[in-house]
């Protein structure tokens, strides 16, 4: 047996392997160790190797799902090992196989699945082409059968596509180059490179897809995506031990049909993670009521994957109006619900995997389509009108269904009792001579009783000793001699009786003859439904479409939001626009601001008091953005756009420790990204830039990079910041406009206005934000002598940067702050504020009329002059 169990060990020499053994999976050596550590089951041992125990560990079978699905989610891969001889007949081991590998990528069982997540594959093929490094990717989702791929150049898109599909389990060549760009702690499988030959991969697809060649896929010239997809499917069919139905086309992912989104831009955004690693306070959260897991899952695809084509934005945009005033909203959804993750079953059943409750859902939803068809006739948008062409009625199928299975049938097939009364002669047959047992148990029971005089006597059946007659210990010396001792328990005998044992041989027999034709039957159900796989999933997708423009109306509804307008117009205009989500979090009422930009006024210079409201501001308008490409409506009262092509944000600060990257460094990557990417065409989000490094390099850095993305890239951008010296660019630049957001003070507190207005700044406020934080009263007070004494220093300071730098902003020599050396001589931070507060006290002072002014006010105004220096 061990002999058997080596020979397929050493086919998975890195996966656990669980060895069916009658009622159990054992798990041996290494891997029994390891399991017992995971699952926290008894480590044992069982014979001996070398004069050492073995190590073992077992799980019944019938409980295998639930320990299989803990691993998985540990990122392990665990290989099935079933018993395929008949123990009967078999000499010596009996004979075994491997029946599937279940890995972290390639789940399709509904136990293993986040059904409102995706868990995708991933392979990666890298090809250098031009001087440049190409990636080509390919995914699956095996629990759909979606299959996609596309190429990207350089490691910022790698790094951005992977944080957009965020799989589970990644297929990488063992020579591939960039393996320490993949941030994925667990499920990572390297493979060998002629895995990723191109030419057997080119085969392995049209084998897949019955054609001569991939040209009606539209990626002939993918070769680097090919070579991906090629050993994700051989790995895919490897694991599964199957062909794969269900996956019956591969999609090509057009990259410049969708508005770009970089990895720090989708964490900044919290599109569906917020910025602590979980789902709360994020735009899904807000936005996903869809009906069906399949819909929530679509969802997410179309929020990260926003689209740049108008006369689809416009179809959807057109679906979500007519659904909101057809007061039909609850209608689809309730019809929806009754529908279900209709996707996922359809993927098993193309595998051999449904269970008899996915028949039984299925059921249920092609139940429930011609009444949905029906609602989609009375609509006339062109999408609705497509998706109710997409639907297909099953009438026949559904009827086959509801004849054939119980209304509740149980998990899983080994049960029996999976098809109704009536629908097969044979089984109902059979199903009579079983079911006949509890009659003939019960009479038997009474006549034993009254023939030995034993009131305690009871006759049972258990799965495995078969039937049996149990008398309690006080009593089992009365037992008759025909009574054959069958089992020994603590309080109890159990026996058998040649008449029983005739019964047991004649109903056991139905059973498992009974249990065969359920199988029989149920496997060929199966094979009548993937004859009808392909319109199936057509109809699916179809419903999941309708699910989430459903969600879309059933949330503007709801939430107040209002249709966009997309156009090519370079014009970005939003009245009355709000945070989705921050306006969904808070009790208060939510302050709403405009935004107005154009190619005369693509740069707002943004500043305010810290905790004013700057970056939500700037998040809100970004998501307004991504949302209006989703086709969805936006939190604003009205909204005209361009198309963008990508959206930048630079916002926050973090470290990569494990990258060997500071704060800074984190900074300055991100803008350089934003720099060499952006175009005039792009929306650029960027809070703070240089404040992670000394105040003149970090003010110089800022000013920079103002500049250049204003007079190189003229794309739109918000730039939020505290360096009050940037402001003067908006008289340098021709298209850059100083905003500001307002707080105004109380006493020793502050409150926060959160208004959009047109200017610079006054004040920061960071002493009075330090104190509602809960600063010690003692540090700020000191803090504000500080602030008293630097302000008398700093005005020089300030002069010489201002001085030296707006003459290098226009200079065509690049010559940059000649005189930095003197200023960090003298390192004082720089008052940002000075020449506010000396405009401001000068203008106190002329507005004086000394003679109207009365004692009390003269002395009041002393009081805020006082205040002001």
């Amino acid at each position: 047996m061990m002999r058997q169990y080596f020979g397929l060990k050493s086919q998975h020499p890195t996966q656990l392997l669980f060895y069916r053994m009658g009622d159990f999976y054992e798990i041996f050596y290494d891997d029994a160790k390891k399991a017992a550590r995971l699952l926290d089951i008894t480590l044992t041992s069982r014979g001996h190797s070398g004069g050492k125990p073995i190590p073992m560990a077992g799980i019944p079978f019938h409980a295998a799902e639930n320990y299989i699905a803990r691993l998985v989610r540990m990122g392990e891969s665990v290989v099935v090992c079933e018993q395929v001889g008949d123990p009967a007949t078999s000499k010596g081991p009996v004979d075994r196989q491997v029946a599937r590998i279940v890995t972290p990528g390639t789940l399709s069982d509904e136990a293993f699945l986040e059904e409102r997540k995706e868990n995708l594959l991933l392979s990666l093929a890298h090809e250098n082409r031009k001087g440049s490094s190409v990636f080509g990717f390919s995914y699956l989702d095996m629990a759909s059968g979606r299959f996609c791929l596309f190429e990207v150049e350089g490691e910022e898109a790698l790094s951005s596509e992977l944080q957009r599909l965020t799989p589970t389990e990644i297929l990488l060549s063992e020579d591939f180059p960039y393996t320490k760009l993949i941030q994925l702690e667990k499920g990572i499988r390297e493979l060998g490179p002629w895995h990723f030959d191109y030419d057997s991969s080119y085969r392995q697809l049209i084998q897949q897809f019955n054609t001569k060649d991939l040209s009606g896929f539209g990626c002939e010239e993918l070769k680097a995506a090919i070579a991906s997809a090629g050993a994700l499917l051989q790995y895919a069919k490897d694991t599964q031990r199957s062909e794969l139905p269900h996956i019956r086309t591969i999609t090509v992912e057009q990259r410049d049909n969708c508005v770009l989104i970089d990895g720090a831009t989708r964490r900044n955004l919290e599109i569906d993670i917020n910025l602590t690693g979980s789902t709360s306070n994020t735009l899904t959260s807000v936005l996903d009521r869809c009906s069906t897991p399949m819909g929530s899952r679509l969802l997410k695809r179309w929020l990260h994957q926003p689209i740049r084509d108008i006369v689809e934005i416009t179809h959807r945009q057109d679906v979500i109006e007519e659904l909101k005033t057809s007061q039909l909203i609850e209608d689809f959804k309730q019809t929806l619900k009754d529908i279900g993750d209709l996707e996922r079953i359809l993927s098993r059943i193309g595998l051999k995997s449904a269970r008899p409750r996915d028949l039984v859902r299925l059921g249920l939803a092609l139940n429930a389509l011609p009444s949905l068809k029906k609602q989609l006739s009375a609509l006339s948008s062109h999408r609705l009108i497509d998706i109710n062409t997409r639907i297909e009625e099953q009438n026949a199928m559904a009827a086959e269904l509801e004849t054939a299975l119980v209304d509740n049938p149980p998990a899983v097939i080994r049960d029996g009792g999976i098809f109704d009364k009536g629908y097969d002669s044979e089984l109902d047959e059979l199903m009579a001579l079983s079911s006949n047992a509890t009659d003939f148990l019960a009479e038997m029971e009474r006549s034993e009783k009254e023939k030995t005089g034993i009131s305690s006597l009871k006759v049972g059946f258990n799965r495995v000793h078969g039937y049996y007659i149990e008398i309690s210990r006080l009593h089992s010396e009365q037992a008759p001699v025909e009574y054959i001792r069958r089992q020994t328990l603590k309080n109890a005998e159990r026996f058998i009786t040649p008449k029983l044992k005739a019964f047991e041989d004649k109903a056991l027999s139905a059973k498992s003859k009974a249990l065969a034709r359920e199988k029989q039957l149920y496997e060929t159900l199966l094979d009548t439904l993937n004859t009808l796989l392909s319109s199936l999933q057509s109809t699916s997708q179809a419903l999941a479409e309708l699910d989430v423009l459903a969600n879309f109306a059933e949330r503007a509804n709801k939430l107040n939001y209002a249709r966009p307008t997309l156009n090519n117009d370079n014009k970005i205009e939003i009245k009355q626009g709000r945070h989705p989500v921050v306006e969904s979090v808070i009790t208060e009422p939510f302050i709403p601001n405009d935004l107005y930009m154009d190619q005369n006024r693509s740069l707002l210079m943004i500043t305010g008091p810290n905790m004013g409201g700057k970056s939500t501001y700037m998040r809100q308008v970004a998501l307004i953005t991504l949302l209006a490409h989703t086709g969805s409506f936006v939190p604003a009262e009205a909204t005209t756009l361009t198309l963008v092509d990508r959206i930048f944000t630079r916002m926050g600060s973090s470290d990569d420790l494990a990258g060997g990257r500071s704060t800074f460094m984190v900074e300055m990557t991100e803008t350089a990204n934003i720099l060499n990417n952006a175009s005039a065409n792009s929306l650029v989000l960027m809070d703070e830039v240089g404040r992670g490094t000394s105040t003149f390099d970090g003010l110089s850095l800022a000013w920079s990079a103002v500049e250049y993305l204003a007079n190189h890239i003229h794309c739109y951008v918000l730039f939020a910041t505290h360096y009050f010296e940037l402001t003067q660019l908006a008289d340098e630049l021709n298209n850059a406009t100083n905003v500001h957001l307002t707080a105004t003070e109380h006493e020793d507190s502050i409150v926060f206005m959160h208004q959009v207005h047109e200017g610079p700044a006054s004040q920061s406020y960071g002493l009075q934000v330090a104190q509602l934080a809960g600063v010690p009263k003692k540090v700020i007070n000191e803090a504000k002598l500080k602030l008293s004494e630097l302000e008398q220093h700093s005005q020089s300071a300030h002069d010489a940067f201002v001085k030296e730098s707006t003459p290098s902003i226009k200079s065509s020599s690049g010559k940059k702050l000649s005189q930095k050396k003197a200023l960090i001589d003298n390192p004082i931070q720089t008052d940002l504020f000075s020449n506010s507060r000396n405009d401001e006290l000068e203008d106190s002072l002329k507005a004086i009329d000394l003679n109207t002014i009365t004692p009390l006010e003269a002395l009041n105004l002393l009081y805020k002059l006082k205040e002001l220096v």
